[in-house]
């Protein structure tokens, strides 16, 4: 769902965005029961691993957002390459744990054409930018103070926690979700199938 046809759902994007800092670093998302719905149930943010097989991943997830160059990136932007998005602030004692090893898989992978993005739940430019530098950060970060990200991303996947990281495939599509600290040979072994995988409309 685009983010302008979210308006109306402005209140509930903020009631799961204020559940996310009051936790800390993880949270229920009741904005998430209609996807999670049917599937078994987990504890947020103990690193727990949810890959989806090729037949149940859903659709292309589509959003546009900021980043806080001042830079609009849209759902656009990853078609037919392997995204990996990381929802973190700078304050989060887990998101600092794992920010080398997403900074070196980031250096290891981009020359294959996979991107990473940031998605930043807090944090104002300047917080952002000193938390980059600290990690060697060299991919950008979408700005979601209001929420709306983690709102139209529970359309496809619930994050609910901080941090997460999700894989997508070279449809756009959720291959992977990890909850809380990603382990760095988890994550790359992902990545590593989604870009082994065959590209979109060729036999």
């Amino acid at each position: 769902m685009k983010l302008s046809l979210l308006n109306r759902r402005q209140a509930a994007a903020a009631a799961v965005f204020a559940s996310l800092l009051l936790s800390g670093c993880a949270a229920e998302d009741p904005l998430a029961e209609k996807v999670n719905a049917g599937t078994n149930s987990y504890v947020a943010g103990d690193g727990s691993v949810a890959e989806y097989a090729e037949g149940i991943r859903g659709e292309t997830v589509r959003f546009s957002g900021q980043l806080f160059d001042g830079t609009t990136v849209t759902d656009d932007d990853w078609a037919g390459k392997v995204t990996v998005l990381n929802v973190w602030y700078a304050a989060c004692a887990p998101c600092r744990v794992e920010a080398p090893d997403l900074s070196a898989l980031h250096a290891d992978f981009e020359p294959q054409g996979v991107q990473f993005y940031g998605i930043n739940t807090r944090d104002e430019a300047a917080t952002a930018s000193a938390f980059e530098r600290s990690f060697g950060i060299e991919y950008p970060s979408f700005k979601d103070k209001n929420g709306q990200i983690l709102l139209a991303l529970t359309d496809y996947v619930p994050p609910q926690a901080v941090p997460t990281t999700l894989v997508l495939d070279k449809e756009g599509r959720v291959a992977a979700r990890i909850l809380g600290i990603a382990d760095k040979s988890t994550l790359e072994a992902i990545i590593e199938d989604a870009l082994a995988a065959p590209d979109p409309g060729k036999p």
